[in-house]
């Protein structure tokens, strides 16, 4: 095992660096502290052709500059809030309006516009920041750690740790854009993926969800039994149209660190296993990627990457049947994803 330091840029009078973690076996995640920010991941195919995975780009200024939350670590809270408010034991809190009238993924800045501090580990790298009381809008002084870590077993494993002076919010995600032909040699429309889930939540036309909470049978949305993202690219079921035809919706997860998520491309042969504490994944299939620009001189464009990103149910602060994402003062936030990369027998 190894992890290689090198900069990457600067911001202010912050400098940037990557960290390059690298197995026995070949494969090498990139990561930087602005953000904690995963560039690359490379991992081989059937034929031991390694490539990279994720979307991405080479430059910091491309990273300052990018509307898609491409590999960032997003917060306080993953997901959008309605309003940009919310309510704690009586009093309002006013949050940065930065999708319409509502919050999402943290902010203006959040967790991922940021630069944090980071201590290169035997095995991985530990990123830490603190968001002082009111940034964003939140309250408390919330000191959090994320910590990557590689196996040679090609798992990555993502450890979120985070405790407030205050009561506060908190569901805290990584955004990877994951497409696994390789170096994005193709969309990932016919990526197969198989979901331990049988409810998903209903959306309204803000992407919010209406608490309504939607059985996944007889409907493009169940994945129990696996199937293609295409099937949501070409449905005319409303759900799928509502969000520029695809997904964009979180799935309630039945199991939790027993194989819930896979998502494999049958062309490559590479497979990725996600499996979380949390209790949903929200699957955005890349439909608000827009033909503008480029990841590493490929054109952007709608379904290149897929991401599967593990949180609370977005919104639950409005909603008191969803399990709640409240941080209690002094409380411990931990919260463990991994994600296991292979290739199909």
């Amino acid at each position: 095992m190894e992890v290689l330091k090198e900069r990457f840029g600067q911001i202010g009078s912050q400098s940037v660096y990557s960290f390059t973690l690298k197995n026995d076996e070949e494969m090498e995640v990139t990561v930087i502290n602005y953000g904690c920010i995963i560039t690359r991941i490379n991992v081989p195919d059937a034929d031991g052709m390694i490539e990279n995975i994720v979307l991405g780009h080479d430059t910091l200024d491309e990273y300052v500059n990018d509307p898609y939350f491409l590999g960032a670590v997003v917060g306080r809270v993953a997901g959008r809030i309605k309003g940009g408010s919310f309510e704690l034991e009586g009093q309002s809190f006013t949050l940065a309006q930065n999708d319409n009238t509502n919050h999402l993924h943290g902010g203006l800045k959040g967790f991922g516009k940021v630069v944090w501090d980071a201590k290169v580990m035997e095995d991985g790298v530990l990123f830490s920041y603190l968001s002082r009381d009111g940034e964003e809008g939140y309250p408390g002084n919330l000191y959090i750690e994320v910590t990557y870590r590689l196996t040679n077993d090609n798992e990555l494993s993502i450890h979120y740790r985070a405790q407030s002076d205050q009561k506060t919010l908190l569901t805290a995600t990584n955004h990877s854009y994951f497409n696994l032909s390789g170096n994005l040699k193709r969309d990932v429309l016919n990526h197969s993926l198989h979901l331990k889930s049988s409810r998903v939540l209903e959306l309204d036309k803000e992407f919010l969800p209406t608490g309504r909470i939607m059985e996944v049978n007889d409907t493009p949305f169940d994945f129990t039994k696996g199937g293609t993202v295409k099937r949501g690219a070409e449905s005319d079921y409303p759900q799928n149209v509502l969000v520029g035809q695809g997904y964009d919706h979180p799935y309630i997860l039945d199991k939790n660190h027993d194989h819930e998520i896979v998502l494999k491309d049958p062309e490559s042969g590479r497979t990725l296993t996600v499996e979380s504490d949390e209790p949903a994944v929200v699957v955005y299939s890349g439909n608000s990627l827009k033909a503008e620009g480029d990841f590493r001189g490929v054109p952007s464009r709608k379904y290149l990457g897929i991401c599967l990103e593990t949180q609370a149910y977005p919104d639950s602060i409005h909603h008191p049947n969803f399990p709640s994402m409240v941080l209690e003062k002094g409380e411990m936030y931990s919260s463990v994803t991994r994600y296991k990369f292979g290739i199909e027998d």
